[in-house]
């Protein structure tokens, strides 16, 4: 039992509780930055660094905190880590790290950041906070990855990864998804598709309860 629970740890934020899908979590820094895939690679992995960290160490220490500092105390925590991340960026990808802008600086106070450390680490042990992080990093970055991908094939008619061209498309670019309208748009219909799947897989498992 304890094994398929670490497995359902894993896996959850990838799926029945994607941030971004299924919460609905972090959706200002998503759309602001997912105008190219290189960016939403950026994002995600910066985002899932900080996740990682910040939960390990909130859960390491939960039970030493007194109640009353508690948020504060995660505050400082994931401002700790954002810091070593931004630095790390501007070191290694300082490109990267100029078209990010201020949304690295504001993962501080990105809600699946925050979300996580109050409703997860701050209850669980080192290991399921281990396991929380890693897959809710991974259901961020893919979720934002497919926004940027759809986005950018149809806003610049291609798509880039790091300066190499992976796909031509022979349409008549949509600037509008490469701006602000494009990704509200984009947004809602990609949304309004989850929570359709969602419905549809709901649906099905009533109906096999009670023909069972």
């Amino acid at each position: 039992m304890e094994q398929k629970g670490n497995w359902w740890e894993l896996i959850k934020g990838i799926f029945k509780e994607n941030p971004i899908f299924c919460i609905v979590l972090g959706l200002c820094p998503t759309l602001a930055v997912s105008t190219s895939l290189d960016n939403a690679i950026g994002m995600g992995g910066a985002a899932t660094f900080v996740l990682l960290f910040s939960n390990i160490f909130i859960a390491a220490i939960r039970n030493k905190v007194p109640d009353k500092i508690r948020i504060p105390m995660y505050i400082i925590v994931i401002a700790s880590f954002v810091t070593i991340a931004a630095l790390l960026m501007e070191a290694f990808t300082p490109a990267l790290n100029k078209a990010l802008g201020i949304y690295v600086p504001l993962i501080v106070v990105n809600c699946i950041i925050m979300g996580r450390a109050e409703a997860f680490a701050g209850k669980n042990g080192v290991w399921k906070s281990t396991l929380d992080a890693i897959g809710m990093g991974i259901g961020y970055t893919l979720s934002i990855s497919l926004i940027s991908i759809i986005r950018e094939m149809l806003g610049t008619g291609s798509l880039k990864l790091f300066g190499m061209t992976l796909i031509s498309l022979p349409i008549e670019p949509a600037m509008v998804f490469i701006m602000a309208p494009g990704a509200l748009l984009l947004m809602g219909l990609l949304l309004g598709l989850f929570a359709y799947l969602r419905n549809r897989k709901y649906d099905k498992t009533c109906c096999g309860e009670l023909k069972e």
